[in-house]
């Protein structure tokens, strides 16, 4: 006979591809580390551990004791070790052959180094799609853990949540074990006898009952206060020993124990879902505020009471409409998962590099810079960073795998973001230009390939439906994460930082604005845009030369109602680190005189830290890189980042007109959450040149600009020759 309960508990450590050293060592001393101190002084308290790979990886590198301890633990069956994707995908987002090479890449890894068998998985974000089912069966998992609120969404009551279930597509089959979500919230906030009566009461309806436990490693010790309650208060230590004090009628049970001795309590096919507070946070933030309304709505309604597990919110998918800068990086993932298979089929130059593609596209999609919630996630740049990088390191091996020459040029359209409308890459082997003419003919990615940088992996301001709460400001704000709790400011005056974009922050936006606009206005938004150039769609042709390609979008728009013609040339060489921007425009009245600027913006490049800053022509250091600038008659400007081996450097040509073009700089900056608090995040440099436009004899009015990225060291060589020509040496 079983006993009167079995508790399965499991937890999931995990950080994200990218994160600081410093951020993982505080989580591993704080929560990790001292977590398996205690755990194995109670060797009665058997769990599941999920162990993300990026995690699994740093540990390797810097506390591979900690691994072989899990491997002794394995081996004791005290800890059950839970696989999952290699570097924490989100699955529902993947091809079916990345989520199958995901989990085996794996569990292999985890197999060899914890000389353990692996046969469930932990669901990143409990992100859940029925076309999952067949292929996490092909990659050979038994089971794995979804929140009880999938269960509820498909019709079951909580009566028949105490046990694990069947689910089925394609004739494939894996177990599923539903995870408490009263448990997620009482531990470990509550008083550890919380727990205790949970499980006396789940005993007492059925013998033999289910409790599953599943959550973040991380709320034990990294978690704000939480190390303090956890270790130093000791309610992790009382949660134990009341846990073994009621032995005679809780037993500590593993995942796969409990398979292979129980039959499930059915089949059930599961809607698309993941926990309640994330189908929450996918919604734009006015249907955040209804959605947790009807809920509560229902749940106080005797009448309506019924509905509650039915009232939820969106798809996870659906991060991607939210967040456009999510679906340019799952676009650009889905390139790279394409090129990857297609090679996969043909002859192969190098297969280390192969290998290495196939690595760095998996470690490109973890999940974390793909999504935001109660956590940073997309707003994180050092996140977003770390996807490129990975995605252009892959790119970067596939074409030595295909044996690509060292020098080549070369354009392309096609619809890459899956939008109906026709994007343009414009590449070679230094530089990677993605174009959007149905946008404004914006440049939305900047791809250097030495340094494995996007520039323009920027994020736009955008309303978040926990601004309601930094209006409300410190002291009375409440924290998302806990609201019976005061919110952390971490950053002051952030009320007055919220600002929203009305277009895409990326670069060759063109403004026209007023004459006398100024670089406060500008900066402020308070400067109303005069033309339908800088969200109007272009029309797109690509010229093409052996040795050098050329994209030309023009757009017949108007400025105060007056018609015109803009047109820009973005011409990239091969071998070249410059990109040559020619802006004409045509059709010009006599008398025309307006005032535009193009949008220029750089990412990743922090402000206020050492090592980065703008420098004039003559290389003199004009201010961190979230300095406002206001610079006259200026035809050279640079971007430098002495940490990224970056400098980027805008020259002007005199404009037809004779005019010179003045520059504004300023930073963009988002008002945001992470589970430290509200903060304030550097997003992005605009660098913006600017031109009071009137007419030549033919009614045009024309200039280039020429948009070089190098190294340090080849920009300080190429300044020190430009002072040598100078001084007539």
């Amino acid at each position: 006979m079983h006993p009167a309960v079995r508790f399965v508990f499991v937890l999931h450590d995990h950080q994200p591809v990218g994160n600081f050293h410093g951020v993982v060592e505080d989580a591993y001393q704080k929560s990790y580390l001292p977590f398996l101190d205690l755990l194995q002084q109670h060797p009665a308290i058997r769990i599941a551990l999920h162990t993300s790979g990026p995690l699994a990886e740093w540990l390797e590198s810097n506390h591979p004791e900690y691994l072989d301890r899990l491997a002794s633990l394995a081996a004791a069956k005290q800890i059950e070790i839970v696989g999952g994707g290699f570097s924490e995908p989100i699955l529902a987002m993947l091809p079916s052959r990345d989520r199958i090479g995901q989990i085996r890449q794996y569990n292999h890894w985890l197999e060899q180094r914890l000389q353990t068998t692996v046969t469930g998985m932990w669901v990143a974000e409990r992100v859940w799609d029925s076309s999952m089912t067949a292929d996490l069966a092909t990659a050979g998992v038994e089971w794995t853990i979804l929140d009880d609120f999938h269960f509820k969404a498909a019709g079951l009551p909580n009566e028949e949540l105490d046990r694990y279930w069947i689910t089925e597509s394609d004739g494939r089959t894996i177990g599923v074990f539903p995870g408490s979500e009263h448990l997620r919230y009482v531990i470990p906030f509550a008083s550890p006898d919380e727990t205790i009566e949970h499980l006396r009461f789940l005993a007492s309806r059925r013998q033999g009952a289910l409790a599953v436990f599943s959550d973040d490693g991380e709320k034990f010790g990294v978690w704000p206060g939480t190390h303090k309650t956890c270790f130093q208060d000791g309610w992790l230590q009382r949660f134990f020993g009341l846990l073994e004090a009621n032995q005679d009628w809780i037993t500590m049970a593993l995942p796969s124990d409990v398979i292979r001795s129980d039959p499930p309590g059915g089949t059930i096919w599961l809607p698309e879902c993941s926990y309640r507070e994330m189908t929450e946070w996918a919604l734009q933030p006015e249907q955040q505020v209804a959605c947790v309304k009807a809920r509560q709505n229902a749940k106080s309604d005797p009448n309506q009471s019924l509905l509650v597990p039915f009232v939820r919110g969106g798809s996870w998918k659906n991060f991607r409409y939210r967040y456009p800068e999510a679906n340019e990086m799952y676009a650009r993932m889905m390139v790279v998962s394409n090129r990857l298979a297609r090679l996969s089929e043909q002859s192969i130059t190098d297969k280390t590099a192969y290998q290495q593609a196939a690595t760095s596209l998996y470690r490109g999609q973890c999940n974390c810079a793909y999504w935001h919630g109660a956590f940073g996630g997309i707003y994180l740049p050092h996140l977003r960073n770390a996807v490129y990088k990975e995605l252009i390191t892959a790119e970067n091996a596939l074409d030595r795998a295909e044996g690509r020459p060292a020098t080549w040029v070369e354009a392309v359209s096609s619809d890459y973001d899956f939008d109906s409308k026709t994007e343009v890459r414009l590449s070679n082997e230094h530089i990677d230009l993605w174009l959007a003419p149905s946008v404004g003919g914006m440049l939305y990615e900047f791809d250097l390939r030495k340094q494995r940088h996007n520039l323009l992996a920027t994020l736009d301001r955008r309303q978040e439906a926990y601004h309601d709460q930094v209006l409300v400001g410190p002291g009375e704000a409440r924290s998302i994460i806990d609201p019976s709790q005061l919110a952390t400011f971490k950053h002051e005056g952030l009320a007055e930082k919220i600002q929203y974009d009305e277009y895409r922050r990326k670069s060759c936006i063109d403004h026209f604005f007023d004459v006398d606009a100024s670089a406060a206005d500008i900066a402020s938004g308070r400067a109303l845009e005069r033309g339908d150039f800088a969200t109007g769609s272009y029309e797109a042709s690509i010229r093409r030369n052996p040795d050098r390609m050329q994209v030309l979008l023009s757009r017949k728009g108007n400025v105060w109602g007056i018609p015109l013609t803009l047109s820009k040339a973005i011409t990239l060489s091969a071998g070249s680190d410059t990109v040559e921007l020619g802006y004409r425009l045509e059709d010009l009245p006599d008398n025309f005189c307006q005032h535009l600027a193009i949008e220029f913006n750089f990412s990743g490049l922090p402000s206020r830290t050492t090592g980065r800053c703008f420098r004039n022509k003559d290389g003199l250091d004009l201010g961190h890189l979230g300095t406002h600038l206001d610079l006259k008659e200026t035809s050279h400007l640079s971007l430098e980042d002495n940490w990224l081996n970056i400098q980027a450097t805008l020259d002007c040509s005199v404009a037809s007109n004779g005019g010179h073009a003045g520059m504004w700089t300023f930073p963009i900056e988002s008002v945001s959450q992470s589970e430290g608090g509200f903060e304030l995040i550097h997003q992005s440099t605009v660098v913006m040149p600017h031109w009071i436009v009137t007419p030549d004899a033919s009614g045009c009015w024309q200039v280039v600009i020429k948009l070089s990225v190098t190294g340090l060291a080849e920009a300080t060589e190429s300044l020190d020759q430009a002072k040598k020509i100078s001084a007539g040496i």
